[in-house]
């Protein structure tokens, strides 16, 4: 599993987007049993915090200690630095494991192998991601050439997963279901710049050239946004839910 973002954990922890209580509501509605969950890549424990709210016990789990240390102090939250693909857990522990926006970057065969070892029977798994956001013609037609082309080959391989919105990621999971949301935010131009900086291609390519990309087109989207104080971000979400099947 690589480690993209470590390196301004601050910035992600104050940019990148929470996800709308319909998505936990879709996801609630597939478990019955509440006690125990494993959310992986938790990063700043954005989904943890949320998962809380109806468990007995979150477990968070990230390869970043940078990003952990960004999380708020919950009693019900125990976070630890931990791979994706090995962990410390007894076997059939969790009645559900997540992950949000990260799965593409775990080796799959070996994520699902401990994703069965440590899943009760007939718990649930789900995992999701956004794709790339939406705002209006003149600045989406910005953010199109930053992301595609000035930017286009600083993109981890890994990247495509979420331009195909996990199509293509393995699921081998019984009861497979697929849900598609929304989460609209009122941004500023400060917002905008700053979740632009937490793309791991900007950061790839700011080591790379010694410089920082987003600034380069700063005017352009200042030119766009001209006058407006905000206005509304899209993201698209996609989300799989399945049951490991059990022997």
């Amino acid at each position: 599993m690589k480690d993209n973002f470590s390196t301004g954990s601050d910035l992600y922890a104050k940019y990148r987007p929470t996800y709308p209580q319909e998505l936990f509501d879709a996801l609630l509605a597939h478990i019955s049993n509440k006690k125990l969950a494993l959310d992986v890549g938790t990063g700043n424990g954005q989904v943890a915090e949320q998962l809380a709210k109806y468990f007995e016990k979150v477990y968070a789990t990230d390869i970043s200690n940078e990003q952990i240390k960004q999380a708020q102090p919950n009693e019900k939250i125990e976070y630890s630095v931990q791979s994706a693909e090995k962990t410390n857990f007894e076997n059939n522990t969790f009645d559900l494991i997540v992950v949000a926006q990260a799965v593409h970057w775990f080796d799959f065969e070996s994520f699902y192998t401990e994703i069965d070892r440590i899943l009760k029977k007939n718990g649930v798994f789900a995992m999701w991601g956004y794709g790339l956001i939406r705002t209006f013609p003149e600045l989406d037609k910005i953010i199109d050439d930053f992301y595609y082309n000035q930017i286009g080959k600083y993109w981890d391989a890994e990247r495509k997963h979420i331009d195909d919105a996990y199509q293509n990621i393995p699921f081998p999971f019984k009861k497979a279901q697929v849900f598609n949301f929304e989460k609209k935010i009122l941004w500023n131009l400060e917002y905008l710049i700053g979740y632009l900086n937490t793309w791991s291609a900007v950061k790839h390519y700011e080591k790379q050239n010694g410089k920082n990309p987003v600034q380069a087109i700063e005017n352009e989207l200042k030119q766009a946004i001209a006058q407006k104080e905000s206005f509304e971000v899209t993201f698209p979400i996609f989300m799989k839910v399945g049951e490991m099947p059990k022997n």
